[in-house]
């Protein structure tokens, strides 16, 4: 397993004139190869500056609509499309989220990598179940509260610093908040659906803020400035804790997730042996461990893998390596 990336919207060549083709859009008619009935239109990186230039009133049974790694400067001429579905213009040039209303059977709409400031003008969109803002220039979470069947809500790569606004988010599922600058992790009692919670390379020092998501599988904390295990009370079907790249220097407050699958705690503080004993042992679940970095690690290389899986024998994968036994039963670390 590699390690988790903060979404899938994160890594792009943003430059947009490598093999652009030199192209004038008023030249070429970029929609005439496609029937009045085409459920799906691709334009990538083809230099679009305009969007009011095209005609898309003759597909009205258009569900999804692909702008990415263009130059568009302003979100217009979506009018006629009230069924579309699936709408991308990651990667351009867009300052504004505006003239969306009317398309109200909307459930995707990507608008990472642009120039956004401000979250507005979603209101109508209350089919949305994903959302993409990574790598704009917002400050401040807000506008979403008539997004109630959103499912993933991706805001890497921005200036929040504040976890904020998301209280009648009730049906999401997913929440992206990796490399930003929030210091604490609060006011997200009421996502209680919520199974994936990333804000890594942010500013956390404490984990705590997570009592109310009961449902939380799967939480990425890697690169932040947190000095405890803590705050996971709650929280019994975690299957995987990223907590890599902190300041940890015990292993503690984990014992009781009997679900757990993965545990990350590479490049921390960690030296005690026997603290995977008392903290991990038992767990039957728990099959990948993370501790390459650590004083645990660095100190006794040789052995370091061998006491790993002593201790905690039910493992099939210690840091990047995959353990399998051999014909009689012993341990082989391939």
């Amino acid at each position: 397993m590699s390690e988790p990336m903060i979404s899938d919207h994160s890594e792009v060549d943003n430059d947009h004139e490598n093999e652009t083709p030199e192209t004038d859009q008023d030249d070429i008619d970029l929609l005439g190869e496609y029937e009045d009935d085409t459920e799906e239109i691709e334009l990538l990186h083809l230099r679009i500056k305009d969007l009011s230039s095209l005609d898309f009133a003759r597909f009205q049974n258009l569900k999804k609509l692909c702008f990415r790694q263009n130059l568009i400067t302003k979100i217009e001429g979506f009018e006629t499309m009230t069924n579309l579905e699936d709408l991308d213009l990651y990667d351009n040039r867009i300052s504004y989220i505006e003239n969306l209303e009317m398309l109200k059977n909307l459930t995707s709409l990507d608008l990472s990598y642009n120039k956004i400031k401000v979250i507005e003008n979603l209101d109508e969109l209350t089919c949305l179940k994903n959302l993409y803002f990574v790598q704009n220039k917002i400050t401040i979470i807000q506008n979403l509260d008539s997004l109630v069947n959103l499912f993933n809500l991706e805001l890497g790569g921005n200036r929040i610093r504040v976890i904020e606004n998301l209280d009648m988010l009730v049906n999401l599922e997913q929440l992206w908040l990796g490399k930003n600058k929030i210091t604490e992790l609060q006011n997200m009692e009421n996502l209680r659906n919520l199974k994936i919670l990333s804000i890594q390379s942010n500013r956390l020092t404490q984990i705590k803020g997570l009592e109310g998501l009961i449902n939380l599988e799967e939480i990425y904390l890697s690169h932040n400035g947190i000095n405890e295990l803590e705050g996971f009370e709650n929280n019994m079907k975690l299957r995987v804790i990223d907590i890599s790249n902190n300041n940890i220097k015990k292993i503690e407050n984990i014992g009781h997730l009997e679900n757990l699958e993965e545990f990350w705690a590479s490049n921390n503080s960690i030296s005690d042996f026997e603290e995977l004993s008392s903290q991990l042992s038992h767990l039957k679940m728990l099959t990948t461990v993370y501790f390459e970095g650590n004083p645990l690690q660095k100190e006794q290389q040789s052995l370091y893998r061998l006491k790993v899986k002593t201790y905690l024998p039910q493992l099939i994968q210690i840091d990047a390596t995959y353990i399998r036994s051999d014909i009689t039963g012993e341990t082989v670390l391939k």
